[in-house]
């Protein structure tokens, strides 16, 4: 079931087409990565789903009727550029901004206070936000995001500027947020982050999207035909097993344990290699060597770039 839906957004900055005719369709309960360069548009597209500005061309649906200003209520969104008022208190600051949200103050209160002793910042309700590390300010805005409680929420590179533990912390968040209902767009360049987390992905480059889908069909739609093959025997066997419809890329003996990278090449199927191995050695695994985000992410930017600059 789909919540949100931008459907043929164009945006235009002078000169320059930021967002050309993109389309996306985040499913209710998915983490939906935006993914892309710097400048490839998605920051734009994030403001416009937040209604901080209007697209040129294009539509926005959410929960299933035609987006309307009221919406934005049911919307968290944490920007990449942090924008707290540095002279507030913190907890004078976080209460204001969760009653703009529509929250009760006692009922807003009782959350901040929830929310602070688990993020271990309650001992800092009462200092000034220019006393906050860059780390702690990014923990306040986070629950001032999710506070509300909205059905959508917008993350602009959330884990930018924490450090390795933090960042893991907030995973958890984000899971656990997902495990409640909420709904997930976040943008990051941390394609570790994208595997962990995201099911569905929208790549764009030069205000274009270039690939949307399940992550796990797109992994598949780039799959290279490598298996890592596990056995226990002679490589010169295996090299030996081999013929012109597969390669050795590489044998790996780690404590005993062999493992060969052999690829499949086209007019082969990986029931034929193991059939062709089956004979020589003894099989203990046999696994495709799915592309991680990380290399379709650069093979999309690069061919994309290729098509649009031919030689």
């Amino acid at each position: 079931m789909e919540l949100f839906r931008a459907e043929n957004i164009v945006k235009r900055f002078s000169n320059h087409l930021a967002l050309d005719r993109v389309t996306i369709s985040v499913p209710q309960g998915s983490i939906y990565g935006l993914l892309g360069p710097n400048g490839a548009g998605k920051t734009t597209l994030l403001r416009i789903i937040n209604q901080i500005t209007a697209p040129d061309e294009g539509n926005l649906f959410f929960n299933g009727h035609k987006f309307v200003s009221e919406d934005v209520f049911n919307i968290g969104y944490l920007p990449e550029e942090r924008g707290l008022y540095k002279k507030m208190k913190v907890g004078e600051q976080a209460l204001y901004l969760a009653q703009l949200k529509g929250l009760p103050k006692k009922e807003a209160i009782t959350r901040l206070k929830y929310w602070f002793r688990k993020f271990e910042i309650l001992t800092w309700w009462n200092r000034k936000v220019e006393e906050l590390s860059k780390g702690m300010q990014q923990k306040l805005q986070f629950i001032i995001t999710i506070l509300h409680k909205p059905g959508l929420l917008i993350f602009d590179e959330p884990f930018s500027g924490f450090d390795p533990i933090n960042v893991d912390m907030l995973k958890n968040e984000i899971l656990n947020l997902k495990k409640e209902g909420a709904t997930i767009i976040f943008s990051t360049h941390d394609m570790g982050s994208v595997e962990q987390l995201c099911d569905h992905i929208t790549l764009v480059d030069n205000g274009l999207k270039l690939i949307e889908g399940n992550i796990n069909d797109i992994r598949k739609q780039y799959q290279t035909s490598i298996y890592r093959v596990g056995f226990s025997g002679d490589i010169h066997q295996v090299r030996q097993a081999l013929n012109n419809n597969f390669e050795l890329l590489e044998h790996i003996n780690e404590d005993g344990a062999d493992l060969a990278r052999i690829k499949v090449k086209i007019g082969s199927s990986p029931n034929e290699l193991l059939a062709t191995l089956l004979h020589k050695v003894n099989i203990i695994s046999f696994n495709e060597e799915l592309p991680g985000m990380h290399d379709i992410f650069i093979r999309v930017v690069r061919e994309a770039k290729k098509n649009l600059n031919p030689a």
